[in-house]
């Protein structure tokens, strides 16, 4: 019993451990300054969106919230806009979410997930992108939470990865999970 119980709170504490950032070549150096993010992280032109999320989720609002608050925690400065423009000076992140899914529900289990991508542009030179994803179940007690709480969890996650990201860019990397359903 008392092996069990070690082996299950192990499990747990390994379960909440952050996810990976794979990076692609050398890391690069961002020029000193605020970078304009969007307010409201955009759904991509060809993502893979259900209706039922894009319309009663609001995981847009909550990336581009869980972004600036990282990057607060984390001494960078960023400055909300409501549409980026990747050709004005400074720096620019673009994002959009690319998939968005939801599948299960409480009574059986979760199984919700959210992948991004981004592009960090300085004075219109594109110098480096990522994309991204993370998935979850629920956590604890997540059979007592909502569809849009859970995929809230994923972009919550991904925003703090971007921050990961964002401290030392380079160039195609991955964030997140090692892998999305």
């Amino acid at each position: 019993m008392k092996m069990t119980l070690t082996a299950l709170l192990l499990l747990l504490v390994m379960a909440g451990c952050g996810g990976t950032i794979t990076r692609h070549g050398s890391p690069i150096a961002l020029s000193p300054g605020a970078i304009s993010i969007q307010n409201m992280t955009p759904f991509g032109v060809d993502s893979m969106i259900s209706d039922n999320i894009k319309d009663e989720c609001e995981i847009g609002q909550q990336l581009s919230d869980s972004i600036k608050e990282a990057a607060a925690d984390n001494g960078l400065e960023l400055r909300g806009v409501d549409v980026v423009d990747t050709s004005e000076s400074g720096n620019v992140l673009k994002l959009e979410i690319t998939h968005a899914v939801s599948k299960g529900h409480p009574g059986l289990g979760h199984r919700k997930g959210t992948s991004i991508r981004g592009e960090l542009f300085e004075n219109g030179k594109l110098l480096a992108s990522f994309s991204g994803a993370r998935t979850s179940g629920g956590g604890f007690l997540g059979k007592y939470r909502s569809s849009c709480s859970v995929l809230g969890r994923t972009v919550d996650a991904l925003g703090k990865d971007v921050v990961a990201w964002i401290k030392q860019p380079s160039d195609n990397a991955y964030l997140g999970d090692e892998s999305f359903f």
